[in-house]
């Protein structure tokens, strides 16, 4: 089984969202979206406990792949390093937009069995959600899993049948 998850908003939060609530971390999102500075995303951290849910899931035969919204090699990088620093399962599956590309375009190469984002509350919603522009015909064999943005995935379940089921 192949879970996509995307990372900034749905594992991964800014150092500076830590003891804020969701909301607070929207909102704060919001008004950080026209200021970041290049090296923002080296100061990423997991959402709750996101790397142990995934590392739960890979034990059962899972394979992880992550999908940054990060088009610039630093940015990759620093993304990319997160995910090794914390010990995320399958690191090295970090996947990204090339020149021309949408989201889509990386999740219908890779056709998972699960598409885990977020609700994209902070640019737009559903309009700016991965899933929203698969093809409708490859949109039946992948199953979403929408969550709110920088709500984590802690509350996911554990097993992957009721993953599936969710």
């Amino acid at each position: 089984m192949k879970i996509l998850v995307f990372t900034e908003g749905t594992i991964l939060m800014h150092s500076s969202a830590l003891g804020l609530t969701r909301k607070q971390r929207v909102e704060q999102s919001k008004k950080r979206k026209k200021t970041l500075p290049l090296r923002f995303f080296k100061e990423e951290i997991p959402n709750g406990k996101a790397v142990k849910k995934l590392q739960t899931w890979k034990n059962q035969g899972a394979e992880i792949f992550y999908l940054t919204s990060r088009t610039l090699t630093i940015q990759i990088k620093d993304i990319s390093n997160v995910l090794r620093k914390y010990h995320s399962p399958d690191n090295q599956n970090l996947l990204c937009r090339q020149k021309g590309e949408k989201y889509r375009d990386v999740a219908e190469k890779l056709m998972p069995d699960v598409l885990i984002e977020d609700d994209c509350e902070s640019i737009g919603g559903k309009k700016e959600m991965t899933y929203t522009y698969i093809k409708p015909t490859l949109k039946k064999k992948i199953k979403l899993i929408a969550i709110k943005e920088f709500g984590g995935i802690d509350h996911l379940p554990d097993k992957l049948e009721e993953l599936l089921e969710h």
